[in-house]
């Protein structure tokens, strides 16, 4: 979605940038105004464009780290999980080992 308004974003301002540029090339005025104003107009789209850029990077690393920081408590969270199951498996497998033991202990009689 933030991309999509971005894309947007850039196409209307290249588009300005570049209706700007034709009217100032067929205005009347002497080329010395001419280039001064493509200068500073050129100027301002590429301050514009900067900060735009410099926007989405930040956006991007606050995503990122909003997306390192739920994937670090989701396998937090399955670790813990696990370790429970691993408590229950191992509980299980005393249980079947106590009981082997009292059954060979039987069969030794």
């Amino acid at each position: 979605m933030a991309n999509d308004s971005g894309n947007v974003l850039l196409a209307l301002l290249t588009g300005a940038a570049i209706g700007a540029g034709f009217g100032i090339l067929y205005a009347p005025e002497k080329g010395v105004k001419t280039r001064h104003k493509i200068k500073d107009r050129a100027l301002d789209a590429k301050y514009e464009l900067t900060e735009h850029v410099s926007f989405s990077k930040n956006e991007l690393n606050k995503i990122a780290n909003e997306k390192k920081v739920e994937f670090e408590h989701k396998l937090e969270e399955t670790v813990r999980n696990m370790n429970h199951k691993a408590d229950d498996i191992l509980a299980s497998l005393e249980q079947k080992l106590e009981d082997l033991k009292k059954k060979n202990a039987q069969l030794q009689k």
